[in-house]
């Protein structure tokens, strides 16, 4: 019998990440496959972005809405409620051999506390990274312990996965998913992405997204404010912003964007501009700006340099083509001039990506494959690997 495998995903760049794994999933025999779909990809005010899935050709098995109208602390505990409450009753009603999750949001953990409590195992990617400024490391982390499965994109990650008690025949450095999305894609040329967002890209522009800081006081929302001054300092840059996430704080941010972005010719905001519109904008741009983990991924597959904002990433393996600056307005300034430059150029062009070698589709594939085959299921029970004991 086919093995029945779930596959989550809540937001655009989540599944920006997981297409290429879905799509080769799609075509195995050995399983069915699953697309499940939640969190911001069925909501108006992010986008709808589950338009995107179907664009694709990927038939969607399930929407379960978990998203409110508000982002405050609370609002995000209803959003949880609702996820676990919804995929709970999923769980108990379609019995899947493996659910297959990435990252670190709010709403991935309550799916897996769902599958938890169901007895379903969980395959877990970019599992062992940090980001200290977010409630995702405690979510990251959370989501490990409760995976049978890991798929890691660096040696360093793998280790931090061993060293939280994980069996190291259970975790897998597969590289990461950005680099085989930025080797496949078949970019938009400058001219026709900037006639498809309404902004002449003919000279230099950057590529903006700022997301909250949530374990930060006003989740970023001040230095959101930080970055639009130094934005401001280069008039005659042109700037793509995508918009936040549904993180608390993020509508806010939100709306800021869209106030910024009516009062200059030279910005443009986009609620979410997909797969191939982002990758393309990216690889155009002079630099990758904000606080975005794509900026840490993507941008350096592209050999983009990338201004990365503040502590929302930090922990991060961060790669030659990232400047980290201070969230403040002259910081960000001179990391743009550093960023810009012909010398900074130049190291980026001939830097050496860390994230693996693009196959990271096909590594994950047959890892699971191989599973289901030597031991015909996935086991929920897992033992504690001791490192004191096992050297």
């Amino acid at each position: 019998m086919k093995k029945q495998i779930g596959v989550l995903t809540a937001t655009r760049a989540e599944f920006g990440l997981l297409k290429p794994l879905i799509l080769r999933l799609l075509e195995e025999e050995f399983c069915d496959t699953r697309v499940l779909v939640t969190g911001m990809h069925l909501s108006p005010a992010f986008g709808n972005t589950y338009k995107e899935i179907e664009e694709a050709g990927i038939p969607i098995a399930e929407k379960i809405e978990c998203i409110t109208e508000g982002d405050t602390p609370k609002d995000i505990s209803n959003n949880m409620a609702m996820a676990m409450t919804g995929f709970g009753d999923y769980f108990a009603n379609n019995r899947l051999d493996l659910l297959i999750v990435l990252g670190d949001r709010y709403e991935t953990m309550a799916v897996c506390m769902a599958a938890m409590v169901a007895e379903i195992p969980i395959a877990h990617i970019h599992g062992g990274e940090a980001t200290e400024g977010l409630i995702d490391e405690a979510i990251r982390h959370s989501i490990t312990k409760m995976s049978q499965l890991h798929f890691a994109s660096t040696d360093i990650y793998r280790n931090r996965i061993i060293q939280m008690g994980e069996q190291p025949d259970r975790v897998f450095n597969v590289g990461a998913l950005a680099v085989e999305n930025t080797k496949n894609t078949e970019f938009i040329s400058r001219e026709d992405l900037g006639k498809d967002l309404g902004i002449d890209l003919s000279g230099d522009y950057a590529v903006v997204t700022f997301h909250p800081v949530t374990l930060e006081e006003n989740s970023g929302v001040e230095q959101f404010d930080k970055l639009m001054e130094a934005m401001d300092a280069f008039p005659d840059m042109k700037y793509i912003i995508t918009k936040a996430n549904a993180d608390a704080g993020g509508r806010y941010i939100n709306s800021r964007i869209d106030e910024y972005a009516e009062k200059r010719d030279n910005v443009v905001a986009v609620t979410s501009l997909g797969v191939k519109r982002y990758l393309s904008a990216v690889k155009g741009c002079c630099i990758v700006l904000g606080n975005s983990s794509s900026g840490i991924t993507e941008a350096p597959c592209l050999h983009v340099p990338t201004v990365n904002i503040g502590d929302r990433q930090k922990g991060r393996l961060m790669p030659d083509s990232v400047i980290c600056c201070e969230p403040e307005s002259e910081a960000i300034i001179d990391a743009m001039k550093k960023a810009v430059s012909d010398d900074f150029r130049e190291k980026v062009k001939a830097m050496t990506n860390p994230f693996g070698d693009g196959n990271t589709s096909e590594k994950i594939t047959e890892i699971i494959r191989s599973i289901f085959e030597k031991d015909g299921n996935i086991g929920i029970v897992k033992n504690f690997y001791d490192i004191e004991v096992n050297g």
